[in-house]
Parts: C-alpha cells; structure tokens; sequence
C-alpha cells in the first residue's frame, strides 16, 4: 500500500467549562498559544511539537471512550508535581501488560487524561507487525 506523507496535527477536546479547562492545562504545564475565549485554546506540549485544543461545547462533552495520552519522561515526578498542586488522580502510575507506565485522570469536561511513560515500547513493542 501507498504510504501517505502526514503527521498528526493535534487534537481537539470538547469543554463545557471553557475558562475552568484552561486553567486546568496550564496548571498541568502545557504553554497556552492560542487563547480565543470563551469558544478555543491552543496549548503546545512541554516536549516534542504536539500541539492540542480545547473547544466549547454547549451540553456534556461527547469523548466517551476517547482517552488522550500525554507521553512524560518523568511521569512519577510529574504525577507527584500535580498531586501537590491539588490534581486528583482515577490511576496512579500502575505498570500495565502493554508494557506502558501509566496513570489516568480527568479533566474539568470529563475527558479522559493518561499520563504515561513507554519509551522505545511507545512504537516498538515485542509485538509490533513487521512490516
């Protein structure tokens, strides 16, 4: 099969709480870049060039099932960081049969967050297809 040349982008959550979820990513390190309220946000991730954002949604966020995974190479640190600032977790940092480090929280609107460590697992598991 023909390979297409792109890269993801980012991706977009719904909110319900435009000002309360900005607080929310700020506080958990990621840059704001675009601040358009009371409808989009921007943030840029502290490492590589991911990007996400947030936007208004009028009733409950529809991200059932979606999870949004934020790769930290220093999750046990960052996890101990955001318990201090008063960030409350549904996982703690549990190692887990895929061979990813990780723990889970949620986010003002109900979406779910997983912070996790993976290293050279994150795209090269023992079980990866050969190609």
């Amino acid at each position: 099969q023909a390979r297409i040349p792109v890269n993801l982008n980012q991706v977009t959550l719904p909110v319900t709480d435009f000002e309360r979820s900005v607080a929310f990513y700020r506080d958990m390190g990621f840059t704001l870049i675009v601040h358009s309220p009371p409808r989009y946000a921007r943030f840029e991730c502290p490492e590589g060039d991911s990007t996400f954002s947030l936007h208004s949604v009028a009733g409950p966020a529809s991200s059932a099932g979606v999870v949004v995974y934020f790769e930290c190479s220093d999750l046990e640190s960052r996890v101990q960081q955001l318990l201090a600032g008063g960030f409350e977790f549904t996982q703690l940092p549990v190692d887990e049969p895929w061979l990813w480090r990780e723990a889970r929280l949620v986010d003002p609107s109900g979406n779910a967050i997983c912070l996790f460590r993976a290293g050279d697992n994150r795209k090269h598991p023992p079980w990866r297809v050969v190609a």
